[in-house]
């Protein structure tokens, strides 16, 4: 059989990094899936010692992370997007458009059918901020975010220093929990209304992250002008300055984040945990980053490209593969385990699933150019078809 070549215009370094973000992403997002106490934002009373540790290493380590990571991803990918449009004579603002339709449409069906937590909304209609912001030069991107994400993470640190004198109202945490339960173990039927039920929390999600979320776009954007993910434009010396800085910041953050979330300190620190937490995330978002890029300039740098970036191609298929595995475990649609899981295996499923998606996205990668819902997406883009070039079909036989 032929092989489908890699678009050599693609950045390797941009799909490594989106390849290992979707780790993160479903860390987080499978235990909101199949813990209903993750999912409410309470603490599980009697969880066992490893359950508890399970939880606080993927708040302190996962929480509030990578949809950064990926956010700044989005706003790089931008410029390459908008470079694509000029090599083409295309109009970016028609194509930009079609896609941010496709991912809002894209995410609604998710956000119904499988995942509430859904992100493909938040971009979609978020990233036309991009449009507007296309023309700043990177000084003031990269000063727009700092300004923003600066005081999203003190308005949020202050507001969770006051609840620190309120009372703690959680008498109807416990029918929350047995709702859910009750509609996740159903039937297909009572978790489509659950997912529907819950849809407006979606968008009020959308609106909550926006801070966060655009912060991370205008510092990619920044990022894309000054080709920053380029081959050879990081330095090691630089990486090596950003991750120990990145670590030193936003470790202590992290910590003090999970510790508040999910012990040993008591609940009422739960918000200021997670103000301190928003506020120091940044700084561990790009001390992964960075550590990541470090290992594609080693020794193993061949070698890391291989296993994430083809992950990386492919992220909004693997991005909706792994809610779909995940909503099938949990849900009524197959084997119904919400809430029958500790929190340990579902860490240990996760990790799982992302080894099977490493490996299926570099077979998958030797024969097909993209995903097919990156296929999906580029067809609404461009407003039809893909040509052959970038068809991803099966090859034909030789």
């Amino acid at each position: 059989m032929s092989s489908t070549p890699v678009d050599p215009r693609r950045l390797p370094d941009v799909d490594a990094l989106r390849g290992f973000a979707l780790f993160g992403i479903l860390v987080v997002n499978s235990s909101q899936m199949m813990d209903p106490y993750m999912s409410e934002g309470i603490r599980e009373p009697g969880a066992a010692p490893w359950d508890q540790f399970a939880l606080w290493l993927v708040t302190a380590l996962a929480a509030t992370k990578f949809y950064l990571l990926f956010s700044f991803l989005f706003g790089y990918s931008f410029t390459l997007q908008t470079d694509s449009a000029e090599r083409d004579g295309a109009r970016l603002a028609p194509r930009f458009l079609r896609r941010s339709l496709g991912l809002v449409l894209l995410g609604l069906v998710h956000a119904v059918v499988l995942f509430n937590g859904d992100i493909l909304m938040t971009y979609g209609l978020l990233g036309l901020t991009l449009l507007w912001a296309r023309r700043m030069t990177p000084a003031t991107a990269a000063k727009t975010a700092a300004w923003t994400y600066g005081v999203f993470g003190a308005v949020l640190t202050a507001v969770g220093a006051l609840t620190l004198w309120v009372d703690d109202e959680s008498a109807s945490d416990s029918r929350a929990i047995a709702d859910a339960v009750a509609a996740y173990r159903g039937d297909p039927g009572t978790v489509l209304q659950a997912n529907l039920d819950r849809l407006p929390d979606a968008f009020l999600g959308i609106l909550v992250m926006a801070p966060g979320v655009l912060a991370a776009f205008f510092l990619g954007l920044a990022a894309g002008r000054r080709r920053l993910l380029a081959p050879g434009q990081a330095s090691r010396s630089r990486l090596t300055g950003i991750t120990v800085v990145g670590l030193a910041v936003g470790a202590p953050g992290a910590i003090f984040f999970a510790s508040a979330s999910q012990g040993p300190l008591d609940a009422r620190w739960q918000y200021l945990g997670l103000g301190v937490g928003m506020l120091t995330a940044p700084a561990l978002s790009a001390a992964y980053a960075c550590f990541v890029l470090l290992l594609l300039r080693s020794s193993r740098g061949a070698r890391t490209q291989r296993l994430l970036a083809p992950a990386g191609r492919t992220a909004l298929t693997n991005y909706l593969t792994q809610s779909l595995v995940m909503a099938f475990i949990a849900t009524a649609y197959g084997l119904s385990l919400y809430g029958r899981l500790g929190a340990a295996a579902i860490l240990t499923l996760a990790c799982a699933l992302y080894a099977l998606q490493l490996a299926a996205s570099a077979t998958y990668a030797r024969r097909f150019r993209h995903g097919p819902a990156e296929w999906l997406l580029r067809a609404i883009t461009m407003a039809g078809r893909p040509g052959k070039r970038d068809r991803a079909a099966t090859p034909r036989p030789t």
